[in-house]
Formats: structure tokens, sequence, C-alpha cells
């Protein structure tokens, strides 16, 4: 792959610019992806937020190459990936870049063993020169995301949500990636078990830096891991900036509505909690993500109307 790109002074190893993605019924065309534009610092986690169908998956699976672009770019470290297509190129950003899936039960073989499960990429890319090798680097990995090696001679069935999601993580981690795409990895957990997923991932971050993109819906959850927001709607990026900065001082109507449906354990305040209502305005002539504050970006016209 081409070095990292630097822009502004910044390190970028993820670029994505102009993206769209057609589903194509037959009878109907659907943008799921309508022309978003971000980029992912090197070693930062960059939250996607927004609702069900906002097109945060479909935007992940593109970046993976597990869907094609329909129109737009997408650069990993400088180097437009759909034109990736040399067996020996696409191997290569294959093990830079993988994915943790959002359903830790329908993500892993059922007839295969865990062992195997996480085995599968080292032996795909020829890492390891021995089974013994392998199955060494397997024990490491779980060890890792803290499961026993004891696990590896199991079946996925036999484990809980968050083992399995742990198992996910091992894998995707095998291959020594360097941008990982995280589809909602906890919304299918129990809460209890979210925040130790979460603070695991983070834990990760730090001693194998890493870079993340983050999708879920809990705009709570994507501020406390992500460095940076970015808030879609209807395939629209309407709001974009530092974590802090979108959740404390949101400017998109449709973000201050999300924001507004936080709940908080403090039966005063949800008594008196009153939830924004957000009325689409996408049709309106002259919107595109502007820069309104230094590194905030929200979905508007020129005079700053949504």
């Amino acid at each position: 792959m081409d070095g990292i790109t630097k822009i502004d002074g910044i390190t970028k190893i993820l670029e994505v610019e102009n993206l769209v993605h057609t589903y194509d019924t037959g009878s109907l065309k659907v943008n799921a992806v309508n022309d978003i534009s971000f980029y992912i610092r090197e070693g930062e986690t960059f939250g996607l937020v927004g609702e069900s169908g906002c097109g945060k998956t479909t935007t992940g699976r593109m970046i993976v190459k597990l869907l094609d672009i329909t129109a737009g770019t997408i650069r990993y470290k400088g180097q437009d990936i759909t034109r990736v297509s040399r067996n020996k190129d696409l191997m290569k950003f294959r093990q830079e870049v993988q994915i943790i899936f959002q359903d830790p039960y329908a993500s892993l073989d059922p007839r295969k063993k865990i062992g195997d499960i996480i085995a599968e990429g080292l032996t795909i890319h020829k890492i390891g020169a021995s089974k013994k090798e392998r199955n060494d680097i397997v024990a490491d990995l779980l060890q890792t995301v803290g499961l026993s090696m004891d696990f590896a001679s199991r079946y996925p069935h036999e484990f809980s949500g968050g083992q399995r999601q742990r198992v996910g993580i091992a894998r995707a981690l095998a291959l020594d990636p360097k941008l990982i795409i995280c589809d909602e990895p906890i919304s299918a957990l129990d809460v209890s078990i979210q925040a130790q997923v979460v603070n695991l991932l983070k834990e990760l971050q730090k001693t194998k830096k890493l870079t993340y993109l983050f999708i879920a819906h809990d705009l709570s959850m994507v501020k406390y891991i992500s460095d940076r927001i970015g808030v879609m709607y209807k395939g629209k990026l309407l709001e974009m900036g530092e974590a802090e900065e979108v959740y404390n001082h949101p400017i998109h109507p449709y973000t201050k509505s999300l924001i507004s449906a936080i709940p908080l354990p403090d039966p005063y305040y949800e008594r008196n909690r009153r939830r924004i209502s957000y009325t689409p305005t996408l049709e309106r002539e002259g919107l595109k993500l502007r820069e309104v504050k230094p590194n905030h970006y929200v979905y508007c016209t020129e005079e700053g109307e949504f």
C-alpha cells in the first residue's frame, strides 16, 4: 500500500469522498449512502451514529470491500481501494483492514471450532510456519481478549453473546490489522456486557495502535469511545466534529433530537425530560456539509438553514 497521506498537517489513514451506494430492487432505486465525505486519522476512533437504515453499516461494508461502491472514492493510506484488483494487493488490503460484525451469533460458523475460526485468516494469508505456530498465535489472541485456550476446542453455541463477540474481536486481530471497522459490536449484547467489550476495544487500541471506525446507535456510547463523531440520517452525514463538541454543543436539529432521547439514571430528570422532534428538510436547495466552527461541520445552506 502507498504511504499514509498527510493533509493540512493531519495524518489520515482513511479518506472517504462523495461516497454513494445505491440498492437497485428493479422497481426502485434507493441511495442507502448518499454523497458522504469524512476522514479518519491514524490511531483515532471515528464514531458513526444514526438510526437503523441510515446507511452506517453499508458505509462500513463498502470500506472493507464487502459491498461495491456506486460512486465516490475511498482511499486507504492514500490508495484508492476501488482500484485494488490484483490478488496480491487485495490480500494486503484485507490483512490491514478488518471488521467486527454486529451479530456475534450469526458471524461465527457454527460448524467450526473457535480455534479454527480464528486461525482461518492465518492459514489464508500463510501466517505461521506450522499448525503448532498458528495454534500458539490463536492461544495468544484468546488470552488477549480475556478467554482461555481451552475455548479453542469448543463450538460457538457453547458461548455467551459477550464471549462470542470476544472471539469475533480475536478473529479481527489475528492478521495484525491497522484499521478495524466495528459494526455495532455491542448492540446485540446485554447492557452489563457492553461496557466490558467497549473497554476491551479501548485497551486494544492503546496496546496495538489501532484505528477504529465505530458504528453504533447509542450516541452516549459513541461519545465515550470516539475522538470524533459523524451523525448520519437517510444516507446523509448531517453533523461531524470532535466528540465533546458535537455531544455538548450540537447544531443540527437531528443531532439535538438524538441527544434529547438519551436516557439518564435520574428519575427527576426523566420525568421532566422533553424529547426534541425532528422534521426532515433534506430537499432544501443548497444543502451541503459546511464548516460552521473550527473542525465542526453541519449539513446546511450557506445561510445556515437546515
